[in-house]
């Protein structure tokens, strides 16, 4: 399947881009050659590999068991804070 440069420009208007008429050339080919490559794949027989949602369901996570310890405490969390006040982190109001 050929993106036409027409495509492009559609695409671009849908998209709200404003596009010169070289971009325009380069895109064509540039997606024309992506839709060809996906083509491409869809040729090989995969009726044999199960679905998957991720890339990486496999692989091992390296995270570190989960167990309790002692917290940090209140001076400590707040040594660093640039504005406290009666152990509790001052923040700029948000509304």
């Amino acid at each position: 399947m050929t993106i036409t440069i027409d495509d492009v420009a559609k695409i671009a208007k849908l998209a709200n881009l404003a596009l010169t008429e070289q971009e325009k050339t380069a895109f064509a080919a540039q997606l024309s050659a992506i839709v060809d490559y996906m083509e491409k794949l869809n040729e090989l027989d995969t009726s044999n590999v199960p679905p998957m949602s991720h890339s990486t369901l496999s692989a091992e996570t390296y995270l570190r068991p989960d167990q309790p310890r002692k917290s940090l405490g209140t001076e400590t969390a707040l040594a660093n804070a640039p504005d406290a006040k009666d152990d509790h982190f001052r923040v700029p109001k948000v509304i």
